[in-house]
């Protein structure tokens, strides 16, 4: 819930329904857990139905290699490319930090105790921040959460200093 998926099901269904893209309205139902997992099982177990799709992010890769859940990405059909939410580096807006550099270098200066909020373990923000550590020579301490909304309400709390997550999880 509140997760970047989340966030653009319910424009889609609406842009749908507006445009009369589809003789059958679009009901989202939010299958959240598992980091994906729920969803991707579900609609699985649609095979063959035609009126069950499912809006998804990288985690289509990431979760089934991750959690070994008996899916794959090659058991759904791609139907289109609707959006492009890139991940984004947050820091709280009260901290003095204002650039990735000023940030980057007060990590370096905490040496690990830095905390990166993130949606779970070997999701895509777990892997940027290893590839970040890598690149950077930087180390963090990982926070997971049940989700994208939820990472962004700890980072807003200060209860994480930081984030790699999508602007649609994170602006509000």
């Amino acid at each position: 819930t509140g997760g970047g998926a989340d966030q653009v099901a319910p424009p889609i269904a609406g842009i749908a329904d507006k445009h009369k893209l589809s003789p059958r309205p679009f009901i989202v139902v939010n299958k959240s857990g598992g980091a994906g997992a729920e969803g991707f099982l579900h609609v699985k177990g649609k095979k063959g139905d035609a009126h069950t799709i499912i809006i998804t992010l990288s985690n289509l890769f990431t979760t089934p290699l991750h959690t070994g859940v008996p899916f794959s990405w090659r058991d759904l059909t791609p139907v289109a490319r609707l959006a492009l939410d890139e991940f984004v580096l947050w820091v709280n807006a009260e901290t003095p930090y204002k650039t990735a550099k000023e940030y980057i270098a007060a990590v370096k200066e905490k040496n690990g105790t830095m905390k990166m909020g993130g949606t779970g373990s070997a999701q895509e923000d777990q892997i940027i921040t290893i590839l970040l550590e890598q690149a950077l020579g930087v180390k963090f301490t990982y926070v997971p959460f049940r989700g994208g909304g939820e990472v962004c309400v700890n980072l807003v709390g200060s209860h994480v200093d930081s984030t790699v997550n999508n602007p649609a999880e994170c602006v509000s």
